[in-house]
C-alpha cells in the first residue's frame, strides 16, 4: 500500500524503494508516537506524505543547484570555446586558402569568380564554354578542395 502510493507520485523504481524503505523505518523509530485508536494505515500515509514532500524539495534544490553550476560554467568555459572556435575557422579558412592556390588554373578560376558571386551562365560565356562544363568544373573543384580541406585539418 505505501510503496504503491509513493510509487505513484515517483517515476523511478529505485527512488520508490528507497523512500519506502525510509518511510517504515521511520514508523518503526517513531511507533511510540502512533496512537493505537488512530488508524495505521492513515499514520504511514501521513509519514509517507511527508517524506515525498521532503524528497521533492531536496531534488528541486539540487536540480536548481546543477542548473546554476552548469550556468557557471557555460559562462566560464564560454570566452575560450569562442577563442578555440575562431582559431578553428581561422585555420580552416587558411586550409581552404591553400587548397584554392593549389587548384588547376581553369578550377581555380571557376572557384573564385564563384566566390565573388559571377553568374555560372556568365562565367561560361568569358571562358567560351558550355554551362554543363562550368557546373562539372565547379563540381571537381567542391571535392578536390573538400579531400585537401580534410587533410590539412588532420
Amino acid at each position: 500500500m505505501i510503496r504503491s502510493y509513493v510509487g505513484s507520485q515517483l517515476h523511478r523504481s529505485d527512488e520508490t524503494d528507497d523512500l519506502s524503505q525510509e518511510v517504515f523505518m521511520s514508523a518503526y523509530r517513531n511507533l511510540d508516537q502512533f496512537d493505537l485508536d488512530g488508524d495505521f494505515g492513515a499514520w504511514l500515509r501521513g509519514i509517507a506524505r511527508n517524506k515525498l514532500l521532503m524528497h521533492f524539495r531536496t531534488t528541486q534544490r539540487r536540480s536548481q543547484r546543477e542548473s546554476k553550476f552548469r550556468e557557471e560554467v557555460a559562462q566560464l568555459l564560454e570566452y575560450d570555446l569562442e577563442k578555440i572556435f575562431v582559431r578553428q575557422s581561422d585555420f580552416a579558412i587558411e586550409a581552404l586558402l591553400r587548397c584554392i592556390s593549389k587548384l588547376p588554373d581553369r578550377m581555380r578560376h571557376v572557384v573564385r569568380e564563384g566566390l565573388d558571386g559571377t553568374k555560372a551562365a556568365a562565367l561560361a560565356e568569358e571562358l567560351s564554354t558550355s554551362l554543363g562544363a562550368i557546373y562539372n568544373l565547379n563540381y571537381r573543384a567542391s571535392s578536390l578542395l573538400r579531400e585537401c580541406v580534410k587533410a590539412e585539418m588532420e
